[in-house]
């Protein structure tokens, strides 16, 4: 029997190699689409690399980054997971979502609430390893996450609440240098705020239809054929803010290299971008991957050519 996710990608790894046992949590953690992970772990690299700058180190702190590479993927996990329990009946009625591992039958919702757990216990463990203010700072993210997934319920505007939680590593990093924070990391939360709402706008546009039928709400259907402007001007206001930040953190000519490969990159998105088209929205939304990797090696090189 063919039990993959329908918006994963064709031959994975989880479909592929992974025990069979195994393949429903993997799949609730959306190991099989890990997209998400990185979306998540860029503004942490970000953030660091920022820190790197101000604090004149040739590279950002590598404990820091291989924390930051757990806990984003786990916390992804975690999140995705609470987000199926929460949504299983929804998640039924929706093409795209109808064959996740809850709705699917392949795991129970007390199995999944204990896989939960697991990841939770995970990130916990990761986010004391850092400083007090930086363990203070991420707990404070939980309140977010716990509201996120009923926002579609009541509000046009879940993405901006998503954009709230997948940004707070934008903080994190930061944090975890300084133990405080500072104009440079809310101005670089911001401008990640802007490119989440963005990017997971372009990414509900495959469920406009199925999403109304249902009475989910977003910012997909609240701006329409307008869709293509709006998106536009939130990846403008995210480049503008982010460039605020490099500024404070007085970056140099390799960090806004960066930043313009990344705002080329989110015009090329724009342009592309087709709302009608649900496999050209989901291929936009994975390129934001490229983007934040673009973003980060300018912040990198920058660090290396100040110690050169």
């Amino acid at each position: 029997m063919n039990d993959s996710v329908a918006d994963a990608a064709a031959g994975n790894w989880v479909d592929r190699h992974a025990p069979a046992f195994a393949r429903p949590f993997l799949r609730l953690s959306r190991a099989d689409r890990p997209i998400g992970g990185w979306l998540l772990l860029w503004p942490c690299w970000w953030s660091a690399a920022l820190a790197a700058l101000v604090q004149n180190r040739a590279v950002p702190d590598p404990w820091h980054l291989v924390l930051f590479l757990i806990g984003a993927f786990a916390m992804r996990g975690a999140g995705c997971t609470f987000n199926d329990i929460v949504d299983r009946d929804i998640d039924a009625m929706v093409e795209r979502t109808r064959s996740r591992p809850i709705p699917s039958k392949q795991v129970g919702v007390a199995g999944a609430a204990i896989w939960l757990g697991v990841q939770a216990l995970t990130g916990l463990v990761v986010l004391l390893q850092f400083n007090r203010f930086a363990i203070w700072l991420g707990i404070g993210s939980l309140a977010i996450v716990a509201v996120y997934p009923f926002m579609k319920r009541v509000t046009s505007w879940p993405q901006a609440f998503l954009g709230l939680a997948f940004s707070w590593g934008a903080l994190m990093g930061w944090a975890a240098a300084f133990g405080h924070l500072a104009w440079t990391p809310l101005f670089l939360y911001a401008g990640t705020v802007l490119w989440v709402i963005a990017y997971d706008t372009i990414y509900a546009c495959q469920d406009k239809e199925d999403d109304a039928i249902v009475g989910v709400r977003s910012t997909a259907r609240l701006f329409g054929s307008h869709a293509r402007p709006a998106i536009a001007g939130f990846y403008a206001g995210a480049v503008a803010l982010i460039g605020l930040a490099f500024a404070g953190a007085d970056a140099g000519l390799f960090a806004f290299l960066g930043l313009g490969a990344f705002m080329v990159h989110l015009t090329l998105q724009v342009i592309r971008f087709d709302s009608e088209d649900g496999a050209t929205c989901l291929a936009v939304f994975r390129s934001n991957r490229n983007a934040g990797a673009m973003l980060f090696a300018g912040l990198v090189l920058e660090c290396l050519w100040r110690n050169w």
